[in-house]
């Protein structure tokens, strides 16, 4: 059904918030479904084979806890413009990557996984600070 030829707007007043309504349930599976992932995934695979158990859950609350943060920091009010909307919505999604990275270097095993958290928390700063700069030089 078309509802602009009935009269009827088929957007809220803001587009922004009629995005963020339907994103909002989408958002919250994620979570929930990573963090189903990562509780099953402390529990070890069926054979025992990558058994790291996180026994307080530590790991996994604070896991659930950033990405938690992450999303809800990318909820941006948007501008209109792609580009400003990008580098204000890649900031938290970088920071998100950074905290989840010091989670694995506090709790993490792993010689190869802690390696590759430090360089992600490295590249990472780095492409924030970038961002951060261009949108002060366009006042933003």
């Amino acid at each position: 059904m078309n509802f602009t030829r009935q009269g009827h707007h088929p957007h809220p007043t803001r587009p922004q918030e009629g995005r963020m309504n339907r994103l909002a349930p989408i958002l919250a599976a994620g979570v929930l479904a990573i963090s189903a992932g990562l509780a099953l995934a402390q529990d070890g695979d069926a054979h025992g084979d990558h058994m790291h158990a996180d026994a307080d859950g530590a790991a996994t609350q604070a896991y659930v806890a950033a990405m938690e943060r992450m999303h809800d920091d990318m909820m941006i009010e948007h501008t209109g413009d792609a580009d400003v909307d990008f580098m204000r919505g890649m900031i938290p999604h970088h920071q998100g990557a950074i905290d989840m990275a010091r989670i694995v270097l506090e709790h993490g095993s792993d010689p190869e996984v802690r390696k590759l958290a430090e360089e992600v928390i490295k590249a990472q700063e780095a492409e924030i600070a970038m961002m951060r700069k261009w949108l002060e030089e366009r006042g933003e």
